[in-house]
């Protein structure tokens, strides 16, 4: 470990952690039985306890985007200064927008028909709003309330960490600072995420997500840079990753016994991660048919939920509890529309979009985790 003061070695790193990829397509289809979970008959109990709490994927993800943007970016922003600025932020326009204004654009579509059948529903498809959603800004302060395409708001608060972010790297070297103050910082910020959401009276993540969905992936996000500066300075270290694993356990056990959910499980899923990251292959979550569900990730967590109005609209008749056989049905299109939507539109869409502008940046110094969303 180097000293503080002394710059972080590079060490010759992982090409993709693909446990983290994994992890990331399991915590998508999350969010997915989260959306549906009203609608299932014969939902409840336990099953149901665990599917209500779905939207802390969320929060995962947050986490996990600032750990695999500082592997893959920081050595190249800081040694690229402010210049370095506009290819990544061009870089991850090209990752998340296509997709994104392609399922608005269906959502859309989908207002459209409403509204030509008498049955527009104006709190959830706000045409007047429509520019600030293509825009991804619609969760920056601008609206009282989630609309179009629901899940697009965690895109959009996203898409305002990629823009601090390159101040945030030649701001701060975290390479110069020692394990144990980095993670005092990882472990501060969820603090302070904490205290942002108690004097706010909300009780959960999931609470007023319009006012207070921005800091929280600010808060998480810059949480996540801290913690991919420990595992590089862990990696090859894989005894490191039983403590973390303990650490989750205990922050879990925690929430469930009465803690906090806005401290608990962001702490909970920090140690995961980094868990995770340090346990390399000694996973089953590196099987191939999991890190092919995280490679689809995006897709499946940004069309799920506007798919779901469309196939109620089209297979069940009235409101109510749906059955198992439909509900799985819903699921076996979500699994294929996501498989077509990343070979057919995102990974196309990318590829053309970065070769038409700024030059493929200098190998990475650092490993890169898995794209994040």
């Amino acid at each position: 470990m180097a000293n503080a003061g002394t710059a972080m070695p590079s060490p010759k790193l992982r090409t993709e952690l693909r446990a983290l990829t994994a992890i990331r397509g399991i915590a998508a289809w999350f969010v997915v039985l989260y959306h549906v979970r009203e609608s299932v008959a014969g939902l409840d109990g336990w099953p149901l306890a665990i599917v209500e709490r779905g939207y802390l994927a969320v929060d995962f993800f947050f986490l996990l985007s600032g750990f695999v943007l500082w592997l893959s970016w920081s050595e190249r922003l800081r040694s690229g200064g402010l210049a370095a600025a506009p290819g990544f932020w061009w870089r991850r326009f090209a990752r998340i927008w296509p997709l994104h204004a392609l399922i608005l654009s269906g959502g859309v579509a989908l207002a459209l028909l409403l509204a030509a059948t008498g049955r527009h529903d104006e709190a959830q498809f706000p045409f007047a709003e429509l520019p600030i959603h293509y825009l991804l800004i619609q969760n920056w302060g601008f609206t009282v309330a989630l609309a179009w395409n629901d899940p697009a708001w965690s895109i959009s608060v996203e898409s305002a960490a990629y823009l601090l972010f390159p101040m945030l790297m030649l701001a701060l070297d975290w390479r110069r600072l020692p394990v144990a103050v980095l993670a005092l910082i990882a472990v501060g910020l969820l603090v302070l995420l904490h205290f942002a959401f108690d004097g706010a009276g909300a009780g959960t993540l999931n609470d007023d997500i319009p006012r207070l969905g921005l800091i929280r992936c600010l808060f998480e996000f810059s949480a996540g840079t801290a913690l991919a500066a420990i595992w590089v300075r862990l990696a090859g270290r894989g005894g490191y990753a039983i403590p973390c694993v303990v650490g989750a356990a205990l922050c879990l056990s925690a929430f469930l016994t009465g803690a906090p959910e806005t401290l608990a499980m962001p702490l909970a899923f920090t140690a995961l991660l980094l868990a995770l990251a340090l346990g390399g292959d000694a996973t089953p979550l590196t099987a191939r048919p999991l890190h092919w569900l995280g490679q689809i990730s995006y897709a499946t967590y940004l069309c799920h939920f506007l798919l779901w109005k469309a196939f109620k609209l089209a297979f069940v008749a009235a409101p109510g509890p749906v059955g198992w056989p439909l509900i799985a049905l819903y699921l076996v299109m979500v699994l294929v529309a996501s498989a077509v939507l990343y070979h057919g539109v995102e990974k196309p869409a990318q590829a053309w979009l970065n070769a038409r502008r700024w030059p493929r940046p200098p190998a990475r110094p650092a490993a890169q985790a898995g794209e994040a969303r």
